[in-house]
Parts: structure tokens; sequence; C-alpha cells
């Protein structure tokens, strides 16, 4: 593939990311506006974010094969489209909350197809020795939509009004409808198997499994950082502005981060899985110190130590789990999409409800405790795929185990003996 090919896809699904993911904070964002003219508390505000991520887990659960099959030209139609009709739903029908929260299902169903299109492009459609950087540039997007949605108050909100944001995200959904309608097919989702092969090769279940449930104990800590790491901020001494701040060198620091641990995935033959729980726990330090020091330069230091080191794993994880998916990659990276999703709806939901009824520094704590448990499990998973290569050795040879110049391990031929 053209280097210009490269670029346009990985910014492409970079793109994409930033479509499917910007509405809830958008939400979070102009939150006050909202609130007030639609007659709704912060309760059934955390309870329309929640939906936002719960119907994407299920929709990225419930249409991970129809994508594979349909290919990523209709992922690109769909996704725009669901993604034009919630904003244009918000945009002009929303007058109340309930209404709020069906356009909040609309446009979780868009994230999901626009997460599910990403991966498939960077899965499939890179060179496989751009996957890593792929990956990192793509889960970047996260945190520039958290910074895009920071910076939608003063600028737009502020001229047109809330409302006019989602008419923004509405036409941009459009647009890439309408790429997609014009481009040519293509199917994603597969490798060239050898001839003579009768079945796909997949990833084992359980190990992939084990990683989903990983990224969702580390997503639900991981997005409480994101949501209330001003508030703890604030209450410890920063004033409102100071905290903004935080929260926007904290999300350009993660963003940093996953391009570089995505790039330096490309130069070793895999090892990954054990870097990323290596980052997990070191995140758990942070929220444990940030729990365990209410200082302010305490909150400075550990609050972006978390968001550069505890909230960077996500596009290495999900490049991690295609490269085992063998020849499937898109359906192993959903599983992984799917437990962020389920994170993100549960996260900041209960960790919240440990802040009104315990603090601050309770809710850190058992923030840090889910990170351990996801580190715990990602080694676990980690053992099950060596297990299973080495049981049930891919066609082609397959390098693992880490090494620069070679991989430190390499597979057996199918047919050899053990």
């Amino acid at each position: 593939m053209p280097r210009r090919d490269t670029a346009r896809t990985m910014l492409g699904a970079s793109g994409l990311t930033v479509l499917g993911s910007i509405s809830p904070f958008l939400l979070g964002a102009q939150a006050v506006l909202m609130q007030r003219d639609l007659g709704f508390g912060p309760a059934r505000l955390g309870v329309a974010v929640s939906v936002f991520f719960g119907v994407a887990a299920l929709s990225t659960i419930l249409g991970v094969g129809v994508f594979t099959r349909l290919g990523r030209r209709v992922g690109l139609v769909v996704a725009g489209g669901l993604v034009a009709v919630g904003g244009l739903l918000v945009a002009t029908v929303v007058q109340g909350w309930w209404a709020l929260v069906l356009a909040m299902a609309v446009l979780g169903m868009g994230n999901a197809a626009c997460q599910t299109t990403a991966n498939a492009a960077v899965a499939t459609a890179l060179p496989v020795h751009r996957r890593g950087l792929g990956f990192g540039i793509k889960q970047s997007a996260v945190p520039v939509a958290i910074m895009f949605g920071g910076l939608a108050v003063p600028t737009t909100t502020v001229l047109l009004g809330w409302r006019s944001t989602f008419i923004i995200i509405a036409v941009v959904g459009l647009a890439v409808a309408l790429v997609g309608a014009t481009r040519p097919a293509r199917r994603v989702g597969t490798t060239v198997r050898p001839v003579g092969a009768l079945q796909p090769d997949r990833a084992p279940r359980g190990p992939l499994l084990l990683c989903g449930a990983a990224v969702a104990f580390a997503s639900a800590p991981a997005n409480f950082l994101g949501s209330y790491l001003a508030s703890w901020a604030h209450e410890v001494g920063l004033t409102v502005e100071e905290a903004g701040v935080l929260l926007a060198v904290g999300s350009a620091s993660s963003v940093l981060m996953r391009i570089a641990t995505g790039h330096r995935a490309d130069r070793r033959h895999g090892a990954n899985l054990p870097v990323v729980a290596g980052m997990i726990l070191g995140g758990a330090v942070c929220l444990a110190l940030l729990g365990a020091v209410p200082q302010t330069w305490a909150v400075i230091v550990f609050g972006l130590l978390a968001f550069a080191v505890g909230w960077s794993w996500p596009g290495l994880i999900l490049y991690a789990v295609a490269r085992l998916g063998r020849d499937a990659p898109t359906q192993a990276s959903s599983v992984i999409q799917a437990g962020a999703f389920l994170g993100g709806a549960t996260g900041p939901a209960s960790l919240g409800l440990v802040v009104s009824l315990l603090g601050f520094s309770v809710a850190w704590y058992v923030a840090s405790a889910s990170f351990v448990v996801s580190a715990l499990l990602i080694m676990a998973a980690r053992r099950g795929f060596r297990a299973d290569l080495e049981t049930r050795p891919p066609a082609q040879p397959f390098g693992y185990g880490g090494g620069r110049g070679e991989p430190r391990y390499t597979t057996r031929p199918p047919d050899a003996p053990m």
C-alpha cells in the first residue's frame, strides 16, 4: 500500500472514531445548558450517557458479523447515516429527557458502526508493519473527542446554542454516508488463507473473552478518571479553569502515548499484552495515590500520569488482539470494543455512586482495584493465547513473544509433531 493510502486510512479511521464517540462528550460539556432547557438533573444525565455506551456495546456484539459480511462501504453508509439521524434528532426534535435518551441510543448504534468499520479498516487494510501505529492513531481519537467536546462550548455553543453542535455532527455523518455510497465496494474482516484451508482460522474464544472482560474492568476507572478528575482537582484546591487545563493536558498526553506505544509495537514481534498489563498497573498506582494524597501537587502529578500511562493502552490492546485474531481480526477487535463500551456504560455511573456515598478517596481506591483486576485478566488471557498457538498453530508461521529483528518464538507447522 502506498504511503499516501496508508496515511489516508489511518486518518480516516481516526476521524470516524471521533465522529462516533464525540456525542457523550458534547452532552457532558454542554450539560448545564441542556439540563436547563430540557428540564432534567445530573442523575438523568448519567443515565443518558450510560444508554449511549450500553447500546453501543450491544450493537457491537450483535452487529459485527453483519458488518464483516457487508464490508467497509456499507459500514460507512450505516455509520454515517445513524450519526446523522441521531444528531438531527437532538438538534431538532428533542424537547425532553426521554427523547434525548432515544437520540443517544441512535447515536450509540452509530458509534458502534463507526468503531467496527474503523477497526476493520486498520486490521485488514493497513500493511502489517503499520497496524500498531494505525490502532494507536485511531484510539487517540477518543481523547481528541474529549477536547473537541470542551472546545465546542466557548465557540459554537456560545455563538449558536447547544443544538448547533449536534447539527454539525449530523452534517459530518451525512458526508461520511455519502462517501461510503460512492466508493468502490470492498470486503473486510478476513485474511487470505492458503489453498485447501476449509474453515477460517479463528482466535480462541476463552482468551478473547478474558481480554474483553479485562477491557471492561479497565475502561470503567479510565472513564471515571476522564469524567471526575476535574471535580476532584477543584475540590482539593485548583480553580475551575486550572482543573480544565489539567484535563486538557492529560488528554493530550494520552494522545501522544497512544501513538508512541503503537509505533513501538510495530517494531517488535508480539509481547504486547504484558505491556498493556504494565500500563494498567501503573494507572492503578496513580489512582490509588490520587485518593491517598488529597493535595494539589499530587492531583496534578498523579492525574497527568494516570492519563499518560493508565489510559494509553486502548490502541495497543486492540492491535494485540487483532493480531491474534488470525482470520477474523474484525470480530476479535469487536470483542475488545464491546468491553470498552461496557466499561464506559458502567464506570462513571457506578463509581460516581461511590463518590456520593463514600467520597472521592474511596472511589479512587475502588477504581484502582478495578485496574488491578483488569491487569490480572490480561495476563491470564496471554497464557491462554500462547497455549493456543502451541497446540493449534496457524497455517502460516506466526512470530510471538517479543523480539526486534526476529521473534522470540515462532509457531511450528500445523502437521509437525508436538
